[in-house]
């Protein structure tokens, strides 16, 4: 084992008797001051069945790290339920629950010198979190996502927990009936794992994978499924490996794995959430990262594969089909991957792939071949324009026309809109813009998974624009715009807009613009005063002073001296 240890002063030498005898009373025996202290940062609740699978996935990692000569410590850290705090104020909570998780994992690793540390998550923000702690650290450390969801069943249709929401808004519009709708909830979660489709807990573990931090193949597996539980062994072994090596995060998170996890991204049609936090990520590992190299990368990226929320299929479909290596596997013999990175493994990406077929298998169609793509190009579109001179982000796959323009139907908050919908106040042709919901306004950048669902369960996600300074949920699609900066509550244009002004949302010109003249917007510019903050203490009131603007990921340590 090497002597590079970072506990090495904590748990060797008759000076640092007090400190062995706090380790003894752990389980700490002579032979095992010599050993890595290895953390296990476990985001295990009951709160989310994404979560409450995790704690068995410590216990294996736990034995494979003990099995490889490392000695374990599990520690807790924290998770907020996307799908159960959706369209209430406890959203708000959902993007700081980000940073509270990256702060967490470096309060424990740092504070008890750990040599390195294996994070395991299942909710939304538990992988960016992991990863921006990972990536601040620079220790050797590995991420275990906790697995995906099996899909639910309902008259021979899977069902996703986006299916319940998107069922609301057809009971609303009289396409359902009531025992319908109470069937497709009934239904929709089945059991333990994250959000089926290709939402953000599958988007960013699939990222993760392509990044090279964690396990080949480990990124679309089923919580529930005895694979999961051996590869979160496995991945305890490889990590003790990698402090032996002292393999760190930042040979790994690189400029050239980060153009790598969004290629990937596009190729599987992930979620919006993905900019946002690989802009994070990037921040937290040094890397250079603009929102423009979303759309450089988008613009030569295909979308190869038919998920949720816009397409056909789950992740344990994509997983049957080949997986993530797969896709990877496609991307790389057509030159979109750089395959010289580093893995956690010590294999570059293109050893992993060696023996992966250039081709999908026969005999299915979640991974489409090269020549027949769902898209030829990838589906996040950075949209600029005066309503965003930072940009904002455009999901454009499941959308006939991504093109509209037309009058504004202004809102203050999410609740203000959602009802306005199921009371058939929105029409075709309108486009709906949801402000105050940044990460300073909101504060928090609260998810519209409820209006976006609401509008595709009546049936207007064809003719229907929606911008927001908000974010979306991985299962949102239709014609909506994202993390419009600057935000309302900074001043931005989107704080101008008044009811009845013609907006274009554009994602072919990657335009969303206020047909406002220059002159007007001054005025209004002129006249404008800011809202006072809705929360001055605890942990929202921090959050709001602190946060940075989502065009650069709405980090809240940014040039804080």
């Amino acid at each position: 084992m090497s002597e590079n240890f970072r506990s090495k002063a904590i748990t060797q030498g008759v000076q640092r008797s007090p400190n062995r005898a706090m380790l003894r009373a752990t389980g700490f025996q002579d032979e095992d001051f010599s050993k890595a202290i290895v953390g296990i940062a476990n985001a295990y609740s009951t709160i989310t069945p994404c979560n409450m699978g995790l704690n068995d996935l410590a216990l294996r990692a736990d034995k494979g790290i003990r099995a490889a000569g490392g000695m374990p410590q599990v520690f807790g850290t924290i998770t907020v339920s996307d799908g159960i705090s959706m369209g209430t104020e406890g959203m708000k909570y959902s993007l700081v629950s980000r940073e509270v998780i990256a702060d967490s994992i470096e309060t424990a690793c740092n504070g008890e010198s750990m040599d390195g540390v294996l994070t395991i998550g299942g909710c939304d923000k538990n992988m960016p979190g992991s990863m921006i702690a990972i990536a601040r650290m620079n220790i050797p450390a590995i991420f275990v996502y906790g697995g995906t969801i099996k899909p639910g069943s309902y008259r021979e249709c899977d069902l996703t927990v986006v299916s319940a929401f998107e069922a609301v808004g057809a009971f609303k519009a009289g396409k359902i009936d009531e025992q319908e709708l109470l069937e497709i909830e009934r239904r929709a979660c089945p059991g333990a794992g994250s959000c089926g489709g290709m939402y953000t807990a599958n988007t960013m573990s699939s990222a993760f994978e392509a990044m090279g931090m964690s396990l080949p193949y480990s990124s679309t597996m089923a919580a529930e499924d005895g694979e999961k539980a051996e590869s979160a062994e496995k991945s305890g072994h490889v990590l003790v490996e990698a402090i032996r090596q002292q393999r760190l995060p930042r040979d790994i998170i690189t400029r050239k794995s980060i153009e790598n996890a969004i290629s990937v991204i596009m190729a599987v049609g992930g979620s919006t959430n993905a900019v946002l936090h690989f802009l994070a990520i990037a921040h937290a590992a040094g890397v250079d990262l603009k929102l423009d190299d979303f759309e450089t990368i988008r613009a030569r990226v295909p979308v190869l594969c038919d998920l949720k929320p816009s397409g056909r299929y789950v992740a344990t479909d994509l997983h049957r089909a080949g997986g993530i290596p797969q896709v990877m596997k496609m991307l790389l013999v057509h030159d979109l991957l750089h395959e010289d990175c580093l893995t956690i493994t010590g294999q570059t990406i293109g050893e992993v792939l060696k023996d992966v077929p250039a081709e999908p298998p026969a005999g299915q169609d979640v991974i489409r071949p090269w020549d027949n793509p769902m898209y030829p190009q990838g589906h996040l579109a950075i949209l600029k324009g005066n309503l965003a001179t930072e940009g904002a982000v455009a999901k454009i796959t499941g959308v006939k026309k991504p093109q509209i323009t037309g009058p504004a139907r202004v809102f203050e908050s999410e609740e203000e809109c959602l009802e306005a919908i199921l009371e058939d106040k929105i029409k075709a042709g309108d486009v709906v813009v949801i402000r105050y919901e940044g990460p300073k306004g909101g504060p928090g950048m609260r998810e519209m998974l409820a209006p976006t669902s609401a509008i595709i369960g009546k049936g207007l996600g064809d003719s229907v624009g929606l911008i927001t300074d908000g974010r979306f949920s991985g299962g949102t699609y239709g014609m909506v715009v994202g993390h419009v900066a600057p935000e309302a509550a900074v001043g931005g244009n989107i704080a101008l807009i008044e009811e009845g002004d013609s907006v274009t949302i554009d994602a072919h010109a990657r335009l969303l613009q206020l047909n406002v003249s220059e002159a007007e917007l001054q005025q209004r510019r002129a006249k404008w005063q800011p809202k006072p903050p809705r929360y001055t203490k605890g942990i929202l009131g921090k959050y709001a002073k602190l946060v940075a603007s989502s065009s650069l990921g709405a980090v809240t340590d940014l040039d804080l001296f």
